[in-house]
């Protein structure tokens, strides 16, 4: 079963168009990723999901709902965490999921149980009585995670759910998810970090300029539009540019830096490493990062 189906969405604000003619799937019980560079449409699409913009046009069904007609039934089995902090600043860190859990008109043994539960689950037992403002980020973004999972939604949505951590509290973040994952929960997300993206995911889309430009899985990608082996080389001579001419190497000319896309140990690897690494030669597999910016582009953006 499909948890949602979109089709041909498209969201306009006046003259301009932010979402053009997207279309896609997430079936239970899979991560899913949207990502694109700023103003791809990314988090637009994201908010017409779980309701809070409505489209200019297409179909979107949220469990096999319509999101026109069927909001408010749909927005009682979903789970939101958004970029920003929404923690009431006020309260302590329990009371903000119980307060949150009157939305959904849990029992309050019900929702006590479910808090402890959380807590523990995000290791925050020991700060349930600390006013949010008191939290490191890192323990923030864990809350707030706690908080969307409060009413054991069937679809969690994350919008760049690590932004502005440091590298551990992304990764516990990472190891949250993960075991969420295992539960079989159902996650839509969007991020700036392709390794998140990469080590998450199940399948994700790339967007730009509104509209989807690529689709797959992560590992998929990185085969069909970069490669397996990835070699970066500083400083390229013009020997190396009339061997990658002659031999039409798939590669990328920075100025620079050469980065050429390769078979791992293959016959271009190592005639590359025997004749052309007396400098400075750096041999990667490649990633997500190589299939989104040959993809988006390497250039600044307004």
């Amino acid at each position: 079963m499909n948890i949602i189906e979109a089709r041909h969405l498209i969201k306009r604000f006046g003259p301009f168009t932010a979402v053009d003619d997207v279309s896609f799937a997430v079936a239970a019980g899979e991560f899913f990723a949207l990502l694109g560079p700023n103003g791809a449409g990314k988090t637009t699409t994201i908010r017409m999901i779980y309701g809070f913009s409505p489209l200019s046009a297409g179909e979107l069904a949220i469990f096999g709902l319509d999101i026109g007609a069927d909001w408010r039934r749909i927005r009682s089995r979903l789970g939101v965490c958004q970029q920003e902090n929404t923690l009431d600043p006020d309260l302590t860190v329990a009371q903000n999921l119980l307060i949150y859990s009157r939305y959904f008109e849990m029992k309050p043994a019900v929702a006590r149980g479910r808090a402890e539960e959380l807590l523990e689950f995000f290791a925050l037992t020991g700060r349930r009585g600390a006013k949010v403002m008191e939290l490191s980020g890192g323990l923030a973004k864990r809350l707030q995670l706690a908080r969307a999972l409060m009413a054991e939604p069937e679809l969690l949505i994350l919008d760049e759910p690590t932004t502005g951590l440091d590298p551990q509290s992304r990764h516990q973040v990472w190891d949250r998810l993960l075991a969420l994952k295992k539960r079989g929960l159902t996650v839509v997300l969007t991020t700036h970090y392709m390794d998140e993206a990469e080590h998450l995911c199940d399948r994700l889309v790339i967007m730009d300029h509104g509209r989807i430009i690529a689709e797959g899985r992560p590992r998929e990608l990185i085969t069909r539009h970069a490669a397996e082996s990835v070699i970066e080389i500083e400083g390229p001579g013009e020997e190396l540019k009339g061997y990658i001419r002659e031999h039409q190497v798939e590669h990328d000319d920075l100025g620079e830096r050469i980065i050429i896309y390769a078979e791992p140990r293959g016959e271009l690897e190592r005639q590359i490493r025997e004749r052309f690494c007396v400098a400075s030669c750096r041999f990667r597999a490649g990633n997500l990062e190589d299939v989104f910016l040959r993809l988006t582009g390497r250039g600044l953006r307004e």
